[in-house]
C-alpha cells in the first residue's frame, strides 16, 4: 500500500478535478502489475496495473489507494475490471465519499466473491487527496493561503518594492504549490497594484494551469490586465449590485474571454468569502484553492476561517520600516483574544524558511 501512495502521487498536479490514485497488484509475495491515474479522463490506475500484470491478475491481490469506482463516467467502472480479471482481493485504503461510489464499488467486488479489507494506512490515503475529500465532505475547496515576508514581517517597501523577498528556491517551490490547485485566488487590490500574471511556469506543467480568480467587489479591474491576456480560464467574483450596474463592463470583459459571477456580501459589504468558496467547488469542482494576495484579502480570508493551512515563506531579509504587514487581522484588545495558530511543519527552502501553519482549534473542541 505504501507503493501505491507512492505511484498516487505522481498524478496529484495532474488528475484534478479527479482524485490522486495509485494501484498495486501482487501474487506470490511478487508485485506483478502498478499504476497510477495520470490525467483526468484517462484509464484510471487499476487499468493500469492490471494491464501490466496480464494473465498473473488471476488470483492476485490488489492495493488501491482509494475504492474503485462502480460507476460510468468517462472511463469504465474500476470494480468491473478488477472483477473481470480474476483478482481474489482487494485491500482497499479508504471509502471513496463520492456519493456516486460511497461503498458501491466495495460492495460490488464483494458480491462477485472477492475478498475485500478497507482501512489499511488510511491516513496516509487522505493525505493524498485532502482537496477531492473537502470538496466531497463539506462541498468546499481546500484553501491553502500563501505569505512571503521578510524576517521583521513585513511583504513591501514603503515604495511599494517586493521583488524578491525571499529567494529562487522558495519561488520554485510555490510554483509546485500552484500546479497542484484548482485555483489561485487574488483580490483587487493586488491586481490593480501587481498585475500579476498568477500562472504556472513550472517545466513540464504549463498546460495544467489553475483557474485564475479575482474577487472585486465593485468590479474596477481594468480590461487590460496582464492575466486576461494569458492563456487559461479566468474568473472574476462580484456582487450582484455591481454585475446588474455595469453590464458593459461585464460585456467587454465576456468578450475577452472572461466568465464573471456575483456572490452575495457581507456585513461590511465586502465579498461573502464562503459563498466563493462553495461556488468554486459546486460549480467549477475545484478540490484545491491557492489564495496568494494582499494583507486585506487575506486577513479577511483568515479571520472568516475559510483558510485550510497558512503557507508562511521567511526570508533573512531585514526590511525595516516597510510598507505592509503579513495580513490584516481585526484590532484585539486582550491576549485572550488572539488567534493562536498550530505550526504543522517548518522546513528550509533554499535560505529561505517554509513553515505551514494550522488553523487554532475552536473552545469547544
Amino acid at each position: 500500500m505504501a507503493q501505491a501512495i507512492r505511484l498516487a502521487e505522481r498524478g496529484q498536479f495532474t488528475v484534478r478535478p479527479n482524485p490522486a490514485v495509485g494501484c498495486v497488484i501482487v501474487k506470490a509475495s511478487q508485485v506483478v502489475g502498478e499504476g497510477w491515474h495520470i490525467r483526468a479522463g484517462t484509464p484510471h490506475a487499476e487499468v493500469h496495473a492490471l494491464r501490466m500484470a496480464a494473465e498473473q491478475a488471476q488470483g492476485a491481490t490488489a492495493y488501491v489507494t482509494l475504492e474503485p469506482c462502480s460507476h460510468h463516467g468517462r472511463t469504465p467502472p474500476c470494480c468491473d475490471a478488477l472483477t473481470a480479471a480474476g483478482v481474489s482481493r482487494v485491500v482497499v485504503a479508504m471509502q471513496d465519499p463520492n456519493p456516486l461510489v460511497a461503498g458501491s464499488g466495495i460492495a460490488r467486488l464483494r458480491a462477485a466473491g472477492i475478498q475485500v479489507d478497507v482501512g489499511l494506512m488510511e491516513t496516509s490515503a487522505r493525505g493524498l487527496n485532502v482537496g477531492f475529500l473537502s470538496r466531497m465532505e463539506r462541498g468546499l475547496p481546500f484553501v491553502r493561503a500563501k505569505v512571503g515576508a521578510s524576517l521583521d514581517g513585513q511583504t513591501a517597501l514603503l515604495n511599494g518594492q517586493s521583488q524578491w523577498i525571499t529567494g529562487e528556491a522558495a519561488r520554485a517551490d510555490v510554483q509546485q504549490l500552484r500546479a497542484r490547485s484548482g485555483a489561485i485566488v487574488t483580490g483587487i487590490g493586488t491586481l490593480l497594484a501587481d498585475d500579476p500574471s498568477l500562472t504556472v511556469r513550472l517545466a513540464g506543467f504549463e498546460s495544467f494551469q489553475p483557474l485564475r480568480v479575482v474577487l472585486d467587489t465593485q468590479l474596477r479591474c481594468p480590461p487590460d490586465a496582464k492575466l486576461f491576456r494569458l492563456s487559461g480560464a479566468v474568473l472574476i467574483v462580484t456582487s450582484v449590485q455591481a454585475l446588474s450596474q455595469q453590464a458593459k463592463k461585464v460585456d467587454a470583459l465576456t468578450q475577452l474571454g472572461v466568465q464573471v459571477l456575483p456572490v452575495a456580501v457581507d456585513d461590511l459589504g465586502r465579498l461573502h468569502l464562503p459563498s466563493v468558496m462553495k461556488l468554486l467547488a459546486s460549480d467549477f469542482f475545484i478540490n484545491d484553492v491557492l489564495l496568494e494576495a494582499g494583507a486585506s484579502l487575506t486577513g479577511s480570508a483568515l479571520s472568516a476561517g475559510v483558510v485550510d493551512e497558512l503557507w508562511w515563506y521567511t526570508s533573512g531579509a531585514m526590511m525595516g520600516e516597510a510598507r505592509s504587514a503579513l495580513a490584516g487581522m481585526p484590532l484585539f484588545s486582550s491576549m485572550q483574544q488572539v488567534p493562536r495558530w498550530r505550526l504543522l511543519e517548518q522546513r528550509l527552502v533554499g535560505q529561505d524558511v517554509r513553515m505551514r501553519w494550522l488553523p487554532p482549534v475552536a473552545v469547544n473542541d
